[in-house]
């Protein structure tokens, strides 16, 4: 058997031992890759109620206990009706819902963001408090955004330009929140201010799909964001 021969069947038989370890250590390691994927997500809830800080490092056990002490999760009807597993899963139209509750009393409501940003799809997490109309918070997890540009979504910076913003006009209609091209100057009309957040200069296309993505969201949870401005009685489940 020649020379090239022999490295010939060396070098595939390497590569057949490789592809066989990485494959391996893929399959081994999804699991705790799946695991970090939903720790950061109730992270991201965490920081969009303000129960933990985005510049601090937690344990996962402390993620995963004050997410269980504080967070509900349900599902609502397209009709904005809480429902239970069972009729969940009975149904495709149904909407992901989070609460954040104190003591027996709902301290605000947290929905999922998935919507498609200049690059790719945005995700991330916006909280409401039970009036239905006040933002609490604003979290992105997970985008293809420029860094440095639209990447800026992910900074607490511009994250909590939506702290107190408003989902509601003056009149008490739907408005949504809008992101501004770039810095809201002063003569900015004062009446809409509570519906707009200082945008990203030089990120204006990111701003706009991420405008239009809240908006649709928000539209969709609109039925159970009128149950809470209203008052109407939410069941939660108890400790």
């Amino acid at each position: 058997m020649s020379s090239y021969v022999k490295s010939l069947i060396f070098a595939l038989t390497t590569a057949v031992v490789c592809s066989f370890l990485l494959t391996a250590a893929s399959a081994g390691l999804k699991g705790f890759q799946m695991e970090n994927i939903d720790v950061d997500k109730k992270k991201n809830i965490l920081m969009a109620v303000g129960l933990v800080n985005s510049g601090e490092t937690y344990r996962k056990a402390d993620i995963l206990d004050i997410y269980g002490e504080n967070i509900q999760s349900f599902r609502v009807s397209p009709e904005g009706e809480m429902l239970g597993l069972e009729q969940a899963s009975a149904t495709e139209t149904s909407l992901p819902i989070y609460l954040y509750v104190k003591g027996s009393k709902i301290a605000s409501y947290i929905i999922p963001i998935n919507t498609t940003g200049l690059w790719g799809k945005i995700f991330g997490y916006l909280a409401l408090k039970r009036d239905g109309s006040t933002i609490t918070g604003f979290t992105v997890y997970k985008h293809s955004e420029t860094p440095g540009l639209g990447g800026e979504i992910e900074k607490r910076w511009f994250q909590k330009n939506f702290e107190g913003k408003k989902i509601l006009d003056k009149t008490g209609e739907f408005a949504s929140i809008s992101i501004a091209k770039g810095i809201l100057p002063e003569t900015f009309p004062q009446d809409k201010l509570p519906n707009f957040v200082d945008g990203i200069s030089g990120a204006t296309l990111t701003g706009k799909y991420l405008t239009t993505g809240l908006k649709n969201v928000l539209q969709a949870y609109e039925p159970v964001s009128i149950k809470f401005r209203t008052q109407q009685p939410i069941q939660i489940r108890e400790k």
